[in-house]
């Protein structure tokens, strides 16, 4: 596996060793073994990384409107830090020797979307986006929490969400055509088109305007 982060051999062995990774996660029953094996390989990684990719995600949205692009940048900023933190933390109090319960049946496939979208690219481009996609993973069958963090702001104003322990997504069913998208292995419900749970959260008049594709590209924040 280490040899994953020193990418000094041809690029085969660094596709191998991203393959590796990925076969190795999707046959893990128990979150709290994929927990401990996913800090593994994380925390290999270093905060220059995960400030990399917050500045690669910062020049994919430049044309964006500058409100706009400034709240999803927060959003983006609290999630990565906060998972690597979370990860640490997890790691160094033994957390993961008590969760016990099978991981998600979604997680062998989408460790296996993992290494087909992590097979192109530089080097450097591969290492990140696996990064990008084991902070999201550890989220979703680790903790069982949302791929895209509560908050994080979608076209035409609605947000993920979390009301009554349930957690609720405006795009969740809507990336069916989308291969690289986190929402059809993420825990959230699809938010509502009609109505809320709770009347009215910050309902919006564009919700169907929301799931024009190219949005993906931005908010998958490949590394």
């Amino acid at each position: 596996m280490a040899g994953f982060f020193h990418f000094d051999k041809d690029k085969q062995s660094s596709d191998d060793s991203v393959s590796d990774i990925c076969m190795k996660l999707s046959a893990i029953p128990l979150r709290g073994d994929m927990g401990r094996e996913i800090a593994g390989i994380v925390l290999k990684y270093s905060p220059k990384d995960l400030k990399q990719m917050r500045v690669n995600f910062s020049g994919k949205i430049d044309s964006f409107p500058a409100d706009y692009k400034k709240e999803l940048e927060n959003t983006i900023a609290a999630f990565l830090d906060g998972t690597y933190q979370a990860i640490r933390l997890m790691n160094q109090q033994g957390s993961f020797a008590t969760m016990q319960d099978p991981v998600s049946l979604l997680a062998r496939d989408y460790w296996t979307m993992v290494r087909e979208q992590c097979s192109t690219g530089s080097e450097q481009e591969k290492r990140l986006r696996l990064l990008k996609y084991l902070l999201s993973g550890f989220c979703m069958f680790v903790q069982e929490i949302p791929g895209h963090p509560v908050g994080m702001p979608f076209p035409g104003g609605d947000k993920v969400s979390f009301i009554d322990g349930i957690y609720y997504c405006p795009v969740r069913t809507k990336a069916n055509d989308v291969d690289a998208a986190l929402c059809p292995f993420c825990p959230a419900k699809q938010t509502p088109e009609i109505g809320y749970l709770k009347p009215p959260v910050k309902g919006s008049k564009h919700r169907k305007q929301e799931y024009i594709k190219n949005i993906y590209d931005y908010h998958h924040f490949n590394g």
